[in-house]
């Protein structure tokens, strides 16, 4: 008997410690909006319990960001974050149009703006966004040179 065939472990989610008002109700939504409207997450609604904890579904059922509340809040230095790799250049491009439309009505939303690093075997293509989560949120695209790929290994 042959074994099934395995994929590669993933990261799959991460856990912030919150304020329970930063759970309540009004804050919630305030978060969802954002978070749908520039990522496209979406709310597990029924994990969801009112000023306890809110769970954003991030594209699969696998893939999650958990706010949790607690007596000591989770606190996070300015460049603190974790990182979302998006296709291509277009879709970051994308995701930081509307960070920055977003921006433009809630003073809020902090961007670190949009910027390449040339590594030469890749471009890394990033930007960092923050919305009312103690952690900021980095999207990056990979601009892989010659036969290098996310799979290469350093020679």
């Amino acid at each position: 008997m042959s074994e099934a065939p395995r994929r590669k472990p993933r990261f799959n989610h991460v856990a912030m410690t919150v304020p329970a008002e930063l759970l309540n109700e009004a804050n919630r939504a305030e978060i969802l909006d954002f978070y749908g409207e520039v990522f496209g997450w979406t709310e597990m609604p029924t994990l969801t319990e009112d000023g306890t904890r809110l769970v954003l579904r991030a594209y699969d059922n696998e893939q999650f960001v958990f706010l949790v509340s607690g007596k000591q809040a989770m606190r996070a230095g300015a460049m603190d974050h974790f990182g979302l790799s998006v296709a291509s250049p277009e879709e970051l491009d994308a995701m930081y149009e509307r960070a920055l439309k977003y921006q433009e009505r809630d003073e809020r939303v902090e961007i670190v703006p949009r910027e390449v690093e040339d590594f030469k075997v890749v471009k890394l293509h990033n930007f960092y966004v923050r919305f009312r989560i103690p952690l900021m949120v980095e999207i990056q695209c990979y601009e892989w040179a010659g036969t290098a790929n996310a799979d290469s290994l350093p020679a």
